[in-house]
């Protein structure tokens, strides 16, 4: 089977991941829980692109969940599809980004990015025949951005000869959030060129 290892950094790409697995999970006939509830033999047909089969008869996603802060990944675990994922792929700092793509990229992203990898290459591992990877992130937060691009990076250096997709959320100067998004989005831009 072709699987996809999907990541998701930042707030707003585990906010957007947080629905996709809402939305396969539904597409497959999985509940909540992880049981399938389905009632067609196509909803099971290629469910192990996105999903694991864990004991049980149990599907956990392919899905490894980070961010800089702990804030999004409880408010992902205490929803209603919280259950779903493997407790060891939340991988998560305490301090933040504070909207500066230089300390999701070089300091503080730079810290957790190892523990990353090592969710990613277990997750890697447990696949028969490794499709590539997606990731989704926002381009001008600092996490989603600065650590999402390394992220990308670190996993085409590893893995060179796989897909890398990336679902990129561009920031827009009508709803900004910040005054840094823009340099945010073109350093993050320049890094997606280069390994996405």
């Amino acid at each position: 089977m072709r699987e996809i290892v999907h990541m998701q950094a930042g707030q707003c790409g585990n906010q957007i991941g947080a629905k996709f697995w809402e939305v396969m999970s539904e597409e497959h006939g999985i509940s909540a829980a992880g049981e399938y509830i389905g009632d067609s033999d196509l909803q099971l047909e290629r469910i192990n692109v996105y999903f694991n089969e864990g004991m049980g008869g149990r599907y956990v996603p392919r899905a490894v969940l980070t961010d800089l802060e702990p804030g999004t990944m409880d408010s992902i675990r205490a929803g209603a599809y919280g259950k779903l994922f493997r407790p060891d792929n939340f991988v998560f700092g305490q301090s933040g980004a504070g909207n500066n793509w230089a300390k999701g990229h070089y300091t503080e992203g730079a810290e957790l990015v190892d523990a990353i990898m090592d969710v990613v290459r277990k997750e890697a591992e447990t696949c028969d025949m490794l499709q590539g990877f997606q990731i989704t992130h926002s381009m001008g937060g600092g996490t989603g951005a600065g650590m999402g691009t390394l992220l990308v990076s670190k996993i085409r250096e590893e893995y060179p000869d796989r897909i890398m997709s990336t679902y990129s959320v561009v920031p827009s100067p009508k709803v900004s959030d910040t005054v840094v998004e823009p340099y945010n989005a073109t350093l993050s831009v320049h890094q997606l060129v280069e390994n996405a």
